[in-house]
């Protein structure tokens, strides 16, 4: 006699196999019994209207939102605006470069004094920080002469140098003497 020592086949999942499968929950039976022949026709209408729309609804419930993307963003939220009860600051801070801390002083080297005649040009050291529209206007407020353009370089000592040529209305020289550089 050999005794069998083969092992069954697996069982495949079957659609119809309640251990395979999830059971679907049911419709909640707070009402089981059926309506007696005392009970009205309208509590019979009623219970069928509830069990229609239970059924119509399912059980499941609300669906998950789908989502289309691995990566989660948090939702934007609402940025207000600040409104201060308060300045913080007292009292707006002086403007740090006006006409006389830009222009510091005329250079008066031979350099600078050929360019006066030859090329109708002032030549003076400025603040490093100022730009050439700031030279241009600190020139116009302190000795009312119209600037062509502004030539700027900083030294090798640091202080920056500026070049103003004058238009062809105002001559550098009398600038210069009334100015006092000649």
């Amino acid at each position: 006699e050999s005794v069998s020592t083969r092992v069954p086949p697996r069982r495949r999942a079957c659609r119809d196999d309640p251990s395979t499968r999830f059971r679907r929950p049911e419709i909640p039976q707070t009402d089981r019994e059926l309506p007696s022949s005392l009970a009205t026709a309208e509590d019979a209408k009623a219970k069928a209207a509830k069990a229609a729309k239970m059924v119509k609804k399912g059980v499941k419930g609300k669906l998950l939102k789908k989502r289309f993307s691995p990566v989660f963003h948090r939702p934007k939220t609402l940025k207000k605006s600040r409104e201060p009860k308060y300045p913080r600051v007292s009292v707006a801070p002086m403007q740090k470069l006006d006409q006389f801390q830009i222009l510091k002083f005329p250079l008066t080297t031979e350099s600078a004094m050929k360019k006066i005649e030859d090329n109708n040009t002032l030549v003076f050291i400025v603040d490093a920080r100022s730009t050439k529209k700031q030279i241009k206007d600190a020139v116009k407020r302190m000795y009312d002469i119209q600037t062509e353009k502004i030539n700027t370089l900083i030294r090798p000592d640091g202080a920056k140098k500026a070049y103003v040529r004058l238009t062809a209305d105002y001559d550098a020289l009398d600038v210069a003497n009334k100015i006092g550089i000649i």
